[in-house]
């Protein structure tokens, strides 16, 4: 048996697009009809089923929940702030209060307002005084109700699908475009910390924790020769460190926010800078379990991750660890895993103050649809019936109890 230490932070996560519906004035809705995809329409109704699924969180012991703030629905128009929809968000952290769960608030998940995209998106200069605007409009109404923030999720993961892959809106391929949204992200990151800092100075609150929500991956050689090796290693500073080695050199971090999912394997072909980056495995050589997407399970990565994450001295809190499967055993035994890697990870010297899954809920996964099920509660699409699946009942043991 394991034992975690008793304020541990215990819950899941959702994403405001991803569950609530009708969010019309989002790029994300536009783009879906535009490219052809399937739309979020309802999406999981938790826009209005909220009470109810913060009901089913406290029912399986989760003391902390990790949501986001869809942008917009706050502000439609630029400038014009919406009241009606403020309300709704402050009545929303009340009932997670309420219920015992720390609120853990993201104020961008990858959802823009249609009227910013318009303006450029992340590639215009002002892209930064706008999210501030927003941030400041948001965190002054809720920082007497919320603790933890994440200013921005998976910025890399953004401007990769977004600007390199080509896959997310706005379907651009532009190396140096991923580039300028990530020194916009970072430099939106590094203000609205200062930002959020200065609000609860103001008044007179104890200090907030603020992060980022940086998605790491295991980069691991195919083979043990030298092309491999460096390319598994080029990724893993690149990708995994190098944006939070930024954000700590200036100060702007409180805790470290991991999102953990899976391994990829370098395999590379020629030497070249694309091959370094961009070559995998393809014949399966080293053959693990994996989910319904083709992600390799592999927890021993996160065990990895957390003991090179030492050096930066933050609190580490696992902002998302989850599976899509249709097989919940499977499902159990990834959260089991994973918890025993950061366990183990954590006698080692590791500083992890909470573990929150992703996600609550199935939801609408992106430009994936609703096909994949990441959720401790599955939903009847047709019914919007919630049913709790075993995994999550043995993961409610583990909230309880604080011990596997």
């Amino acid at each position: 048996m394991i034992t975690f230490p008793q304020n541990f932070l215990w819950g899941a996560a959702t994403s405001s697009y991803q569950v609530e519906g009708g969010n019309a004035n989002s790029d994300w809705w536009h783009w879906e009809k535009k490219a052809g995809k399937e739309n979020s329409a309802a999406a999981c109704r938790h826009y209005e089923l909220y009470e109810q699924d913060f009901d089913l969180a406290q029912s399986l012991s989760h003391n902390a929940h990790r949501l986001s703030i869809e942008w917009s629905r706050i502000e439609p128009e630029e400038g014009k702030f919406s009241q009606e929809e403020l309300v709704h968000y402050i009545k929303v952290i009340d009932a997670l209060r309420q219920r015992g769960l720390e609120p853990l608030v993201t104020l961008h998940h990858f959802t823009n307002p249609l009227w910013f995209v318009q303006k450029g998106g992340w590639q215009n200069r002002r892209s930064v005084e706008y999210f501030l605007r927003f941030s400041h409009y948001i965190v002054e109404a809720l920082a007497e109700k919320v603790r933890y923030w994440i200013t921005i999720n998976e910025p890399l993961v953004y401007s990769y699908h977004a600007y390199i892959l080509g896959v997310w809106p706005p379907q651009e391929k532009s190396l140096f475009k991923a580039l300028q949204v990530e020194e916009n992200f970072l430099s939106a990151h590094v203000k609205a910390y200062r930002l959020i800092h200065e609000i609860y100075r103001k008044a007179n609150l104890s200090q907030p924790a603020v992060s980022i929500a940086q998605n790491v991956q295991a980069f691991v050689p195919c083979r043990p020769i030298l092309k491999d090796k460096f390319a598994a290693f080029l990724r893993d500073r690149w990708y995994n460190f190098r944006f939070i080695k930024r954000l700590a050199k200036q100060q702007a971090l409180d805790y470290i926010g991991l999102n953990y999912y899976s391994r990829q394997v370098a395999e590379v072909k020629n030497w070249g800078l694309d091959h370094l980056i961009m070559d995998t495995c393809s014949s399966n050589h080293h053959p693990v379990k994996r989910n319904s997407l083709g992600w390799d399970i592999y927890p021993q990565g996160l065990y990895e991750l957390l003991l090179k994450f030492r050096k930066f001295n933050l609190p580490v809190i696992i902002t998302e660890n989850g599976i899509c499967t249709d097989d919940d055993s499977l499902r159990w035994e990834y959260i089991a895993e994973h918890l025993k890697s950061i366990h183990a990870a954590m006698e080692k010297g590791a500083l992890v103050s909470g573990y929150i899954y992703w996600s609550l809920m199935d939801n609408f996964e992106w430009d994936k649809g609703f096909t994949p099920h990441f959720g401790l509660i599955g939903i009847d699409y047709h019914t919007y019936e919630r049913k709790i699946r075993p995994s999550a009942q043995k993961f409610a043991s583990v909230c309880r109890t604080g011990t596997l």
